[in-house]
């Protein structure tokens, strides 16, 4: 019986902890009733608003930044808000954007919210402190600015700074390029298709002429953001239209993948081929669907006659569990559909971002801090790879660790290759300094006997979070151990003492603090020059300033020395899963371990 009891307290105690996936982009919409304090009651043009005050902090949540992209307003540029009168309480988060969560569509169209988080409480207070404007992850399809651990209150008392948190569009409410739409509407930013980056750029314009009344400097704000929200940092420093709406910018786990327009408009079988879920290929499912057509090639028959403002039309009036049921979903929610396209008007047509960030008059170059986890992909081959065992769908044990560790660090080494090492170069060349770059170590997660979470999650991705906002919410216990928390407390001061002195000075320094390593800035040309700072316990080897840098040559040098995979099949599949398209050598694949990855059909 105790055993029993044993096998389901620890199944349960797993099914919490693998739920960090989806708890990371899909929390609960949750804040306790506050009591609105008429001290924070502020003027703004759109209206009177009144927070409230927690610990020191004032707080004012879902204020709105801009109308509700409803009806007609769908896939347009946010529109401006109009003068209202009275005064509204901010004491609750507004709704999430329309998003997939455990199958179901969850949230409103009705979503574009900031949320303000000062040590300003009273109205006469004239400091001018930073502004911190934080955009969160989630595939740029799930996720939501009330998420528990991005609440900015810690790190707004700390360090007296201003924290702001946006909400945007997501999906192909927020990224969705059809030659139809773009046929009838009346601007370039509306035949666009980057609405949600649009949301953004817009959230930035309300911050630079309203922040002041919150006690936050508008000259002096930096962008933030993790996974997709670094993704989406990087796209206003590329984007012409977010030009000097922001002083820095930290990019956690990102980088910048621009979608070019055949991908995201054309069929798959197009001369120039679209992506899987691509526009023209969402309307044939639509058209199917609803029963206009009996297969993919008459829905495309049916879709290149269909004058364009009916098809505009039928796609405006579709409810969000129509639109986002035409996509599945994936990791934790995730679509995966296109987005962040390179248009010419909102971002560059240069899809590359290495390139784009070599030439300094080609994006708004500021002070910038980029940086990964050591342990990126954990969090998704976690549920996927092969080399876990899964029990009821989850992981619960190891087939073969020494694989699943192989497999991660090339895939992780990767992402940091083009999120930080190639980034941080071509941008230290472009702009001749101002360029910082860090690792996330940290791994001293719950042992649960059958399975250690240390080795299944690692520095895994988005687990630098709580750190830098110093949030350990309950939920995360069932990962963090509470044995660690005064050391995972000292890792989360330091990362915001330097999160904060950047915000400051556009250098992390030694910190807030004064008194941390110093942070030296990244280093191009010189191979002993330490240009990474590592965040790890003070347990292990504490944090620290290190020489490290990878590049695709190095990479690709440990790969052909490597002999541990278990056949060439595997083998080969592994480089076109490493190196495609962009690094993918014909040469190398026919070669690779001195056997073709292409044999002869024998018939």
């Amino acid at each position: 019986m105790k055993f029993i009891v044993y096998i389901v307290v620890t199944f349960l105690a797993l099914l919490l902890t693998i739920g960090i996936a989806g708890y990371v982009y899909l929390a609960p919409n949750t804040v306790d009733s506050p009591t609105a304090d008429e001290r924070t009651q502020r003027s703004l043009p759109s209206g009177k608003v009144v927070g409230f005050v927690k610990d020191g902090v004032a707080t004012w949540l879902g204020i709105r930044f801009a109308s509700a992209p409803l009806g007609d307003l769908r896939w347009r540029a946010p529109q401006p808000l109009s003068v209202a009168t009275g005064k509204r309480e901010a004491l609750q988060f507004g709704p999430r954007c329309p998003q997939l969560r455990q199958g179901q569509v969850s949230g409103s169209e009705d979503c574009l919210f900031v949320n303000i988080w000062s040590p300003s409480i009273e109205v006469g207070d004239t400091k001018k402190r930073p502004v911190m404007f934080w955009i969160h992850g989630g595939g740029n399809s799930v996720g939501d600015a009330s998420t528990p651990f991005y609440h900015g209150d810690n790190l707004s008392r700390a360090h007296d700074l201003v924290v702001v948190s946006i909400q945007y569009r997501l999906g192909p409410l927020g990224w969705f390029r059809h030659p139809a739409l773009a046929d009838v509407a009346t601007s370039q930013v509306d035949a666009s298709g980057n609405f949600g980056t649009l949301d953004i750029i817009e959230g930035l314009k309300w911050v630079k002429n309203n922040i002041s009344h919150f006690g936050g400097d508008p000259d002096n704000v930096t962008i933030f953001g993790e996974s997709a929200g670094a993704f989406n940092v990087l796209s206003m420093m590329a984007s012409p239209l977010a030009e000097g709406l922001f002083a820095k910018a930290i990019s956690q786990s990102g980088g910048l993948n621009l979608t070019p327009i055949a991908e995201a408009e054309n069929y798959l079988d197009a001369a120039e081929p679209g992506h899987r879920l691509s526009s023209r290929e969402v309307v044939n499912k639509l058209l199917i669907r609803q029963g206009l057509a009996v297969d993919r090639q008459a829905a495309i028959q049916i879709q290149s006659e269909m004058a364009t403002q009916r098809l505009a039309d039928r796609l405006r009036s579709l409810s969000p569990d129509e639109l986002l049921g035409l996509y599945g979903g994936a990791f934790a929610g995730m679509l995966g559909n296109p987005d962040l396209f390179a248009d010419g008007v909102v971002l560059p047509k240069n899809t590359s971002a290495k390139s784009l960030f070599t030439n300094v008059s080609a994006y708004n170059a500021v002070p910038i801090m980029l940086g990964t986890n050591r342990d990126e992909t954990k969090l998704f081959t976690a549920f996927g790879s092969r080399h876990v065992a899964k029990t009821f769908g989850l992981p619960s044990s190891f087939i073969d660790l020494q694989a699943y560790n192989r497999d991660n660090r090339y895939a992780t080494d990767n992402w940091k290759i083009r999120a930080v090492d190639d980034l941080a170069s071509a941008m230290l060349n472009a702009q001749g300094g101002h360029v910082y770059a860090y690792r996330f170590d940290v791994d001293d997660w719950r042992d649960l006997g059958f399975l250690n979470l240390g080795d299944l999650l690692g520095a895994g991705h988005a687990l630098e979070i709580p750190f830098v906002f110093n949030k350990f919410i309950k939920p995360l216990r069932v990962v963090f151990p509470s044995s660690m928390q005064s050391e995972f407390d000292a890792v989360a001061e330091q990362m915001g003492s330097y999160w904060a002195q950047f915000a400051y000075s556009g250098t992390p320094a030694s910190g807030r603090s004064g008194d941390l390593p110093l942070w030296s800035a990244w280093q191009a040309s010189d191979p002993e020059a330490l240009r990474l700072m590592v965040f790890d316990v003070p347990s292990d080897q504490g944090i620290r300033m290190v020489a490290e840098r990878v590049t695709t040559e190095d990479l690709k040098r440990r790969f052909f020395a490597d002999t541990s995979y278990a056949s060439h099949e595997e083998y080969c599949s592994a480089y076109k899963n490493l190196f495609a398209p962009e690094h993918f050598d014909a040469g190398e694949y026919a070669t690779l371990g001195g056997a073709d990855c292409n044999p002869p059909d024998p018939e």
